[in-house]
């Protein structure tokens, strides 16, 4: 009776790792003819966070990224001086209906959305290393970014 509660026990871990991993894995990588362009960097307390969007979405036509419209970027926790590297991770970033705040979703790790006015501030990211992050504009509202 104790092996079929074990095996009953080890599927069931097997199957929550799996459902893990797929999660993590659905986010889709840019193909090689996608450039990535960093948006919005801010530095925190021994820590750099940056967020990446792809080209197509930079220079989209009328201004660059829309209002009210969400795309897929990525985002970096560069932890260098802290000695635990840099991470990659795929993120939603949404631009408000008004384009004066853009929404960080880490939702592969499932921390709360970041908002972060479009000419740049203080804003918290990931409680454990983020708090207090000065960030500077998103940079592609700037009629000159790019030219």
């Amino acid at each position: 009776m104790s092996n079929r509660i074990g095996r009953t026990a080890t599927a069931g871990f097997a199957a929550a790792i799996a459902l893990f991993l797929v999660r993590a894995s659905a986010a889709t990588l840019p193909d090689d003819r996608t450039w990535l362009v960093r948006m919005i960097s801010c530095k925190g307390n021994g820590v750099l966070m940056e967020v990446y969007l792809p080209q197509s979405v930079v220079f989209a036509p009328h201004g660059g990224m829309a209002a009210g419209k969400t795309a897929d970027g990525f985002y970096t926790l560069d932890l260098t001086e802290l000695n635990k590297g840099k991470d990659l991770e795929p993120v939603h970033v949404t631009m408000s209906a008004d384009k004066k705040s853009v929404t960080v979703d880490q939702y592969t790790r499932g921390l709360p959305p970041t908002r972060i006015p479009v000419g740049g501030g203080i804003v918290d990211f990931d409680q454990r290393f983020g708090i207090g992050a000065k960030c500077g504009a998103f940079q592609a509202q700037d009629p000159n970014y790019g030219n």
